[in-house]
């Protein structure tokens, strides 16, 4: 049996951005726990708080700024002795961060995590020589495995690459993630299992590219053949893949995605946006037509298919017109779910240099617009699940209620899409209940257990292993 290491410290953790960020949050928490380190509940009294940013947008930026000054002024308080940032925003604008926020004890940045309780060591031993931690991308794929979840226990996101070679010109991630890395697949399905073993009955799998997988590494697009594997784990009931670029959708990708058992017809393909030159402009690489093939080939392919994707509205030049084809193509194609988002100037991306930049208020303008065509659409969409059983994995108690629970079908990822209603009072989280859905309300559904969901289906979890590295670690009540 491996020794438990010696108490050290507390550490309260601060987790902002997208669910890559969150895998990178969970890594660093089984390294500290690892390394003696006790976890308590954000807001309390801690030796040290590490917040993870995100640096995406601009909105994203202010969010994190925002919660770095709160942690500093705690730190003023007396209520924590450090606070260390790091994530997307550290590494952004790992220049000026310091100047910013002269009081942060440390930067680390993205591919600095590796370090975060050698770091915490450090600060709590009076060591300030070296304020800054940055490292480069790596060649490959970073390893996720034995970390320490903060989602649910029965759901868990999986990254299966890190970084992108696209290099759209809207966006920064390649700037702070570094091009596009494979992760082997070796090593995907074996931190599958451990997820799997830990109690998770969703996978989530995510990347910046899903559908590039295994390109880098072996010279070829292989997501068909991890999916084919993945498919294997018998602890899983769900699936879920998000970030598919519109390319590399292979026939036998097509395949796997309409005859597993385990992957659940919900695709996730952000297009950004439809109209050519648009799509030129912000090298996309692909044209509307090629986009609609796919789309087309999908729906034929898969039954039930549900599709989520995501745009831009008010890219620089982005005429009238060019609204207005992206408002019709939305309006046939009729995606049961659909995110939109106002351009966001970056300065460091070369889109910012584009002449023709939009005022805000246009912006804003055409986002309402173009969600006024979308919400009727998944309205309806509900609506034809109304009187149909379906599963709903359970995720919480609804607030404040005894006999509520709230839960998703597989028409809804966790966070990004609606929810299901369900009434009850034997229920845990993680539970698989059989229901009928008896109304849909927006973008929310309400469901009713059939008789034989009177014992939902759990399945036995083994312990967790006690030579994890969470193993080690004290969670204090008020943890999720």
């Amino acid at each position: 049996m491996s020794k438990i290491p010696m108490q050290k410290g507390t550490v309260s953790f601060v987790s902002l951005g997208c669910s890559k960020n969150l895998v990178d949050s969970e890594r660093m928490l089984g390294l500290l726990a690892q390394d003696g380190f006790v976890l308590v509940p954000d807001g309390q009294e801690s030796d040290l708080v590490i917040v993870n940013t995100c640096g995406f947008i601009d909105a994203a930026r202010q969010e994190s700024c925002g919660v770095i000054e709160e942690l500093l002024g705690r730190k003023r308080a007396g209520h924590v002795k450090g606070v260390i940032v790091a994530g997307c925003l550290a590494e952004r604008q790992k220049d000026v961060l310091l100047d910013q926020f002269p009081e942060v004890d440390q930067v680390v940045g993205v591919f600095g995590r590796e370090e975060i309780a050698r770091i915490s060591e450090r600060i709590l031993g009076g060591l300030h020589e070296q304020r800054s931690v940055f490292r480069p991308a790596p060649v490959q794929a970073q390893d996720d495995r034995a970390r320490l979840r903060i989602t649910p226990r029965h759901l868990a996101y999986l990254k299966v690459s890190e970084g992108c070679d696209r290099l759209c010109t809207f966006c920064a991630i390649p700037y702070m993630r570094g091009k596009h890395v494979t992760k082997p697949l070796e090593r995907v399905v074996e931190e599958a299992r451990e997820l799997a073993g830990d109690g998770v009955r969703e996978l989530i799998l995510v990347a910046q590219d899903m559908t590039y997988y295994g390109v880098d590494l072996y010279g070829r697009p292989r997501l068909a053949e991890l999916l084919r594997e993945l498919d294997q784990i018998e602890e899983l009931d769900w699936i879920r893949i998000l970030y598919n670029y519109p390319s590399y959708f292979t026939d036998e990708l097509y395949e796997v995605l309409a005859s597993a058992r385990r992957i659940i017809p919900y695709l996730d393909m952000p297009l950004q946006h439809i109209n050519d030159r648009l799509l030129k402009m912000m090298n996309r690489r692909h044209t509307r037509a090629e986009t609609e093939a796919i789309i087309d080939r999908l729906r034929i392919t898969i039954p039930g298919l549900v599709l989520r994707t995501t745009l831009i509205v008010g890219f620089p030049g982005e005429t009238e017109a060019e609204f207005a084809e992206l408002l019709d193509f939305v309006g046939q194609t009729r995606f049961e779910r659909l995110g939109v988002f106002g351009y966001s100037f970056e300065p460091d991306t070369p889109a910012a240099k584009l002449p023709d930049h939009l005022p805000e208020d246009l912006k804003q303008d055409r986002r309402e617009r173009l969600m006024a065509v979308q919400q009727p659409i998944a309205e309806s969409f509900n609506r034809t699940l109304v009187d149909r059983t379906l599963d709903v994995l359970i995720d919480a108690r609804a607030p404040g209620r005894k006999d509520l629970w709230v839960g998703r079908t597989y028409a809804d990822a966790p966070d990004v899409d609606g929810l299901t209603l369900v009434a009850g009072t034997d229920f845990q989280p993680g539970d698989m209940v059989s229901c009928q859905i008896v109304d849909a309300q927006g973008y929310d559904l309400v469901a009713r257990p059939i008789s034989a969901s009177a014992a939902p289906r759990r399945r036995r979890v083994r312990p967790r292993p006690r030579k994890k590295p969470k193993a080690s670690l004290t969670i204090l009540d008020g943890m999720p």
